[in-house]
């Protein structure tokens, strides 16, 4: 029997492209499985820029503490392709899909496609339907891998509800370099009559949002006009039109994640036909994980180079407005604990690096550029990377790996200190198995 390493390798050579935006291969192959996006339980579709991630994580931990049994699909997977595809257990929290039901959709999808042109990407959309369609479950939540209306997650006719995150300039080379035409990608989830959560928004993307909605007939929940949500006194706030709650601080870090968990709560009370208990809202907003989102890393090999009294901290964030919320809670952070920071970057070479990183100009004592080991697109070479964070004000050196950086910084900086990694996902998976002590499957 094959592996998953083995077919997603031989599922990636099926297309020259890793990433090319359209529906109509993804139809075929769904065609030819009998269509299994028809047959799934009610769908929550969630696009955005950022913050696509975060919501799904509360709004999955919000229904289960309510008593629902909920799929999850979301992407980029950091460690291991299963992170991807989540599924419900009966009477308990979801699991991502094992390696045996994930090897046999995998198979039997692979069969089915018999060698037709089509992406990695929607092969294993098509792969996750099937899997959602034959395990029973109350929601699915759906993320947008890139854009919305070419996605391939958008071919589920009706979802229940659609949910917008912030959208923001990123992946231009895919979606446009202006800010309307993302949105207007984004913006292709919507559906007649498919009830949509739209989360706070630049004017320019909100504008062309609620165009969109006008055209094709889907009612839009509006931040700032239907619901709110904001920090009083180390709560969250959520004000809807008929209601006001009073909850828990989100339980991931960040001044960005009231944004988000206020996002998914408005979502968790706009889907009808469910029952949704204020006590599940708390419960969600608590009890919710999302690795590589301002993460602490407590122990292990990593935080281990480091001498007692400094703190390891791993983001995922890659764009300018991800580098925006980052440096505000390393802001944060430090009027809270003052502890000289210093950053350790990966990223992508499409990515615009000096966006990113002129948030931190003033806060970072120092940024050390690293490799990303085994990334899907070209990554940026460290030395560029060093220059990029040179330009805009900042000291910079470059490293051969995230050990020789956390090693070269403990050296010169003896006392207590907090580093954040940051500026790739895949980098986020590479320091998550040097972390577990594994090998990083490939995305």
């Amino acid at each position: 029997m094959p592996t998953s390493d083995q077919l997603l390798a031989e599922l990636k050579l099926l297309h020259p492209k890793l990433i090319d935006l359209s529906l109509g291969r993804i139809e075929r192959l769904l065609a030819k499985l009998g269509d299994p996006h028809l047959a799934l339980p009610p769908v929550v579709h969630i696009a955005g820029t950022n913050g696509k991630g975060s919501v799904t994580a509360y709004l999955k931990a919000i229904l289960e503490a309510a008593g629902y049994g909920v799929h999850a699909y979301t992407s980029p997977h950091l460690v291991r392709f299963n992170e991807r595809i989540v599924l419900a257990e009966r009477g308990g929290k979801a699991r991502p899909i094992g390696e045996d039901a994930l090897v046999d959709v995998l198979s039997r999808t692979q069969a089915v496609n018999d060698g037709d042109d089509i992406t990695q990407f929607e092969i294993t959309t098509a792969a996750a339907f099937l899997s959602f369609a034959e395990t029973p479950a109350d929601i699915v939540l759906l993320e947008v891998g890139l854009g919305g209306r070419l996605d391939a997650t958008n071919v589920v006719p009706h979802p229940h509800l659609g949910v917008i995150t912030p959208i923001s300039l990123d992946h231009a080379e895919k979606l446009g370099d202006r800010l309307s035409l993302i949105a207007a990608e984004k913006a292709g989830i919507l559906k007649p009559a498919m009830k949509t959560i739209i989360s706070r928004q630049d004017p320019d993307a909100l504008a062309v949002i609620t165009r969109t909605a006008a055209r094709v007939g889907a009612p839009l929940v509006l931040w700032g006009e239907h619901f709110d949500a904001y920090e009083q006194r180390g709560r969250l706030v959520v004000q809807c039109e008929d209601q006001l709650l009073d909850l828990p601080s989100p339980g991931l870090l960040g001044p960005h994640q009231i944004t988000n968990a206020g996002t998914a709560v408005a979502a968790a009370l706009n889907l009808d036909g469910y029952t949704v208990p204020e006590s599940a809202i708390e419960s969600g907003l608590v009890d919710v994980t999302w690795p590589a989102r301002m993460q602490r890393l407590v122990g292990g090999p990593l935080p281990n180079l480091l001498r007692h009294g400094s703190e390891l901290w791993l983001d995922g964030g890659h764009n300018p407005a991800a580098g925006e919320v980052l440096a505000q809670t390393m802001a944060d952070l430090e009027e809270r604990i003052p502890r000289p920071l210093y950053l350790i970057v990966g990223m992508l070479g499409l990515k615009d690096a000096a966006g990113f990183l002129s948030h931190f100009r003033g806060l970072a004592r120092k940024v050390v550029a690293v490799p990303i080991p085994g990334a899907h697109e070209q990554p940026f070479e460290p030395v560029r990377l060093a220059a990029a964070a040179a330009s805009v004000g900042l000291s910079a050196d470059a490293a051969p790996s995230v050990e020789a950086a956390i090693q070269r910084i403990d050296a010169s900086h003896p006392g207590p200190k907090r580093l954040l990694i940051c500026g790739s996902l895949y980098l986020a998976g590479q320091v998550l198995a040097l972390q577990e002590g594994v090998i990083a499957q490939p995305n």
